[in-house]
């Protein structure tokens, strides 16, 4: 199942991105929903990057989610992510920037979890729009 949310952020592309570049801030757009703790040492954000993260969903632990970077540039960036209970996490993030300085910032993910899909589906909607209002309040 697929999934699209976009929002309006008050910034321009490059500050947008250079706050994606930060692990800092995967952090803290997902508090307190999701939490990330990273099992890398290394966090420079580019393609071909693999990072290892224990992923915890409402305090519960989740195991190891695993995200590898097929693309980062600034108009676009395409991750694929899987964790034990989620197979298939395909996440894309574009980035439009617009003539008055602020930029559309839109989260697209393809999720593919058997029976399972339909709910994780359904709480990535609210998980996103979550990680757009708190874009909002970072910027």
């Amino acid at each position: 199942m697929n999934l699209s949310v976009s929002s309006v952020f008050p910034a321009g592309r490059e500050t947008i991105f250079a706050k994606l570049q930060e692990i800092a801030t995967l952090r803290y757009i997902c508090a307190p929903i999701a939490k990330f703790t990273p099992l890398d040492e290394r966090h420079i954000w580019a393609a071909g990057a693999r990072f290892t993260f224990n992923l915890h969903v409402m305090g519960i632990g989740f195991g190891v989610h695993t995200i590898e970077v097929d693309e980062f540039d600034r108009e676009r960036i395409s991750t694929r992510e899987h964790n034990k209970n989620v197979p298939v996490w395909n996440h894309i993030i574009t980035l439009e920037e617009q003539s008055d300085g602020h930029t559309i910032y839109t989260d697209m993910v393809e999720v593919r979890a058997g029976w399972k899909t339909v709910f994780i589906w359904l709480w990535a909607n609210v998980f996103y729009r979550h990680r757009q209002r708190k874009w909002r309040k970072l910027l």
